[in-house]
């Protein structure tokens, strides 16, 4: 078993970004929400870090898991503790650079609106920029209803 562990090619970090919609492996794999955090400490070496950023629930009613309906998913914590991960958990910190981006943008230093693409457009064809965005359009649409950021 020892031969068998070693032979199998680790990582340093790993990240979760699934969260508990996750599904197991083949064709007759069902709703499994904890299956991408025991294969992100299955495949990371001792001592990794593993990011958590994907979307748990503190409960799922749609799930046909009876444990995870409220929020109990069986992770192998054992395994990341005999490992030593480390593990860091939620939503990226984004009030953390929230001060700095305003900045940039205030002193012209970073240009949202072309980074995302967006484009700004008068009320009437809001129709259009709805089912243009639905149909995967790489464009944001800014409802312009007073015409002053120039539609």
């Amino acid at each position: 078993m020892v031969a068998e562990i070693l032979a199998v090619p680790e990582v340093d970090s790993a990240v979760d970004c699934v969260g508990f919609e996750a599904h197991g492996h083949g064709a007759d794999a069902g709703g499994e929400p904890a299956v991408v955090l025991n294969d992100i400490m299955t495949v990371a070496a001792a001592g990794a870090s593993l990011g958590i950023p994907g979307l748990y629930v503190t409960g799922n009613p749609g799930t046909t898991d009876e444990e995870a309906k409220v929020g109990s998913l069986r992770v192998r914590l054992g395994l990341g503790w005999a490992k030593s991960h480390s593990f860091v958990t939620g939503q990226c910190p984004v009030m953390k650079h929230h001060r700095g981006l305003m900045m940039a943008i205030l002193h012209d230093r970073a240009h949202i609106a072309k980074v995302v693409n967006a484009k700004a457009i008068p009320l009437e064809d809001a129709a259009d920029g709805y089912r243009d965005f639905d149909q995967g359009v790489a464009q944001k649409f800014v409802l312009d209803p007073s015409g002053l950021l120039g539609t």
